[in-house]
């Protein structure tokens, strides 16, 4: 089956696109497009697959966010920014709802970040704290700057959902390695997370925040936006960083103005940059890719993200 795409990223988080609004394929099927696409050893790869999808009574359109695993994630606000830049163009609009999986997130075109970079602005949320509804078996209701035993006997979590499940850990310094021991534990779905979680380690930086996470049905990525959403709210939540305040959050892939409410809602502004568009062949029965044809590339844009991030 042939698919048009665009390669795409927020804030390093890169995805195939597609347009799947007028495209009728089973969950299933998705999956197996992911799994093909988001290889990284494929012709295309990425973190994962962006589909516009249509609206509701509610949004104008939707997203569809699959991992590199195939699994379906309830939001991801790295490719929201993609899909509304997407959805923006095809409907001539510049503001709008977006229906995700199990909530909305509500998208606007933004002040660029810096010259020539595409930018949106999406507020999500509320964020939760309920550690039932992940769930989470064994812990307390709520768990903030508290010890998971089953997890680690030692370090201190948040577990926020945004609405995907994270536990953030503030540290001094970012130790990839045991941020990989700890989210492989998570990924392997123990009997006392049985949907998983993204973990994230994060290092306060004077009034700015650097995230790094392992994601759900990803692994270790240079870049996760609800992360970095879960991170700010954590950050208020426990004294760090002050309530409306506009802050900076990096990651390995770049930067997001953001700031978190009372209240749950998260407000980022960020990067939906395009590389390349073009067509590829899936075989959905061996889940591979083929016949790249790249129709057009995006030189300026790429070359303004990568001065955006060179500061």
């Amino acid at each position: 089956m042939r698919f048009g795409i665009v390669k795409c990223h927020g804030s390093g988080n890169d995805f195939p696109m597609i347009d799947a609004r007028e495209l009728s394929l089973s969950g299933d099927e998705w999956a197996a497009v992911a799994r093909a696409l988001a290889d990284r050893t494929g012709p295309v790869g990425g973190d994962g697959l962006l589909l516009l999808v249509s609206g509701d009574d509610r949004a104008a359109f939707g997203m569809v966010m699959r991992n590199s695993d195939g699994s379906e994630a309830e939001t991801c606000l790295n490719g929201v920014r993609c899909v509304a830049r997407a959805g923006f163009e095809a409907l001539g609009i510049d503001t709008a709802t977006v229906r995700l999986k199990t909530s909305h997130a509500d998208a606007t075109r933004d002040a660029d970040l810096a010259p020539g970079v595409y930018t949106v602005r999406e507020t999500a949320g509320p964020a939760g704290l309920s550690t039932a509804a992940w769930p989470i078996h064994g812990a307390p209701e709520r768990l903030v700057e508290a010890v998971l035993p089953m997890l680690d006997r030692e370090r201190r979590f948040t577990a926020v959902t945004m609405p995907n499940p994270h536990l953030v850990h503030f540290v001094a310094t970012v130790d990839e390695a045991e941020l990989v021991r700890l989210g492989t534990i998570c990924e392997g779905a123990p009997d006392w997370l049985p949907n998983r979680a993204n973990v994230s380690f994060v290092e306060v930086r004077g009034d700015a925040l650097f995230v790094r996470t392992f994601e759900r049905g990803v692994g270790l990525t240079d870049s996760c936006g609800s992360a970095m959403a879960a991170s700010t709210y954590a950050a208020c939540l426990t004294g760090r960083i002050a309530w409306d305040r506009p802050t900076v959050v990096f990651n390995r892939g770049g930067l997001v103005r953001a700031f978190a409410e009372e209240d749950g809602m998260v407000t980022l502004s960020g990067n939906a940059t395009y590389e390349w568009a073009g067509s590829v062949t899936v075989n959905l029965t061996t889940e591979t890719a083929s016949d790249l044809v790249i129709e057009r590339h995006f030189p300026d844009e790429i070359a303004a993200w990568e001065a955006a991030k060179r500061g």
